[in-house]
């Protein structure tokens, strides 16, 4: 009889701790709004893996492009991307890449959830590459969405279209997918 009571005795208290135990899961979506891409913001961030493919050359590349904008309006931000890449080509040498390219991005107030944002991002600048001399021409669009995780940070994932013509070379152009992350500062007002 004892041990039938001390065993139901271990037994309840074991479903009240495990019942007392508070989980915390991370955070996966916060409800934002217009306040993260508001007049005034800052956003920092960038593209951690930029993975294309070059009609031209039948060559795979790779990047990181860092970034940072202000919001002129809302929905609407300017700002600067450096990057360096990395460029594979069947049977040719690896060509190292820099570039740094101002860009536009403009969030659509339709069509998104209160966790995301639909954007379109276009960017023209210069870059070069270690198999060339001189500076060239570099334009992109891309459209993506944004995931606010938590109120000030997104991931975002991207599909776009780059374009590269150096004046002494044939021109370079392509599809590829961003997979990256912003952080939405607060202005002062």
């Amino acid at each position: 009889m004892k041990r039938v009571f001390l065993f139901s005795a271990l037994f309840l208290a074991g479903v009240f701790a495990v019942n007392a135990q508070d989980i915390n899961k991370p955070q996966t979506s916060a409800n934002v709004g217009m306040t993260p891409i508001q007049k005034g913001n800052w956003m920092i961030g960038g593209s951690v893996g930029n993975i294309g493919y070059s009609f031209e050359a039948k060559s795979f590349g790779i990047s990181l492009s860092p970034s940072a904008g202000y919001f002129l309006s809302d929905g609407i931000a300017v700002g600067l991307e450096p990057s360096v890449s990395l460029q594979t080509s069947d049977g040719g040498p690896n060509e190292w890449g820099y570039g740094i390219s101002p860009f536009v991005r403009y969030f659509f107030p339709k069509g998104a959830s209160a966790t995301g944002r639909f954007f379109a991002h276009g960017n023209v600048g210069v870059a070069g590459h270690s198999g060339q001399s001189g500076a060239s021409l570099d334009l992109g669009a891309k459209l993506g969405y944004a995931h606010f995780i938590t109120q000030n940070v997104a991931l975002e994932l991207a599909a776009g279209y780059r374009y590269n013509k150096a004046p002494s070379a044939e021109k370079l152009s392509g599809l590829g997918v961003d997979l990256g992350f912003q952080i939405y500062l607060p202005g002062q007002r």
